[in-house]
């Protein structure tokens, strides 16, 4: 295990414990998250290492990479993930001004199958060899280990995307310099995160599935994510919801609480989170980030 002993936003090193909670997907271990008393930012502390991380990857059921299970749960993660690719094909086409595409964390490839199929190029990066693998065989998507982006040296992509991948990076400040390094001037970078003040957050506090211990290493807002990015030179054009996660995340969150999956709950409490979040301050469970370049690079 490795402890941060200052904030890995703004560098502050008074930092107060502000939750406890238990691996509730794999290990049943317990961790902490600690938050920055100047910036606000919250990530898990202590954490596992890069070279001990992987074992909390290390199950059948890690849905992200799992393409035949059928429970409700795998069920409803499917759906609300055919239901996002065509969204965020529109979303890429509509930010990017070109057609050169790297996915960040790409999983088994789907949403660069769907881009490839509509003309553009792609390239995939993916950790899990499993998923990289099914990518490269069944979708056909060239895919690359995480260690190839130290081999890209220059601005090549006109859009970078990242869905759900940012709050697993351990370098998460080495990642957004490489970003910036390897993204044209007039790109685009898309950075979809759980958002650790949305109104499921407080209500399933330290059940709250999105926490993900310690599989997240950081827990995202608005006010941080602005923050990284100004640190990294980048500014927000958009901030858009992403309602479909309310529902899953408040349909895992009810397991963890009760032991049950609790449908009709979860229905209500993440049909609650996208209305609080309509109504207050879009707050939503998941939120995606648009992020352009500001003028001039580091």
């Amino acid at each position: 295990m490795e402890k941060l002993s200052a904030c890995p936003v703004c560098g502050n090193t008074s930092l107060s414990p502000f939750l406890k909670a238990k691996d509730y997907f794999l290990s049943g271990e317990d961790f902490s998250i600690d938050e920055c008393q100047q910036c606000g930012f919250k990530f898990t502390n202590p954490r596992p290492g890069k070279d001990e991380i992987s074992r909390y990857y290390e199950s059948e059921d890690y849905i992200s990479h799992d393409t035949h299970k059928k429970s409700l749960i795998n069920i409803v993660y499917k759906i609300a993930r055919n239901y996002s690719l065509k969204r965020k094909y529109r979303l890429v086409k509509k930010w990017s001004q070109g057609e050169n595409l790297l996915d960040i964390g790409c999983g088994t490839g789907e949403f660069l199958k769907l881009c490839m199929e509509k003309g553009m190029k792609v390239t995939g990066i993916e950790p899990n060899e499993k998923a990289a693998l099914f990518a490269r065989t069944e979708n056909k998507i060239e895919v690359f280990p995480e260690e190839h982006l130290e081999k890209i040296q220059n601005p090549v992509f006109d859009i970078i995307t990242m869905w759900h991948v940012l709050e697993h990076v351990h370098d998460l400040n080495e990642r957004m310099e490489k970003i910036h390094q390897i993204l044209k001037p007039s790109g685009t970078l898309i950075v979809a995160v759980p958002n650790s003040s949305a109104f499921d957050a407080e209500h399933y506090k330290n059940f709250w599935a999105a926490y993900d211990l310690p599989r997240h290493l950081y827990h995202f807002s608005p006010e941080t994510i602005s923050a990284l990015s100004k640190k990294h030179h980048f500014s927000i054009r958009k901030i858009l919801p992403m309602k479909m996660d309310a529902y899953y995340i408040s349909l895992l969150s009810e397991k963890y609480a009760n032991g049950k999956s609790g449908y009709f709950k979860a229905l209500k409490n993440g049909f609650s989170s996208n209305y609080h979040a309509a109504t207050h301050q879009k707050r939503y469970s998941s939120l995606i980030f648009v992020l352009a370049m500001e003028n001039g690079r580091k």
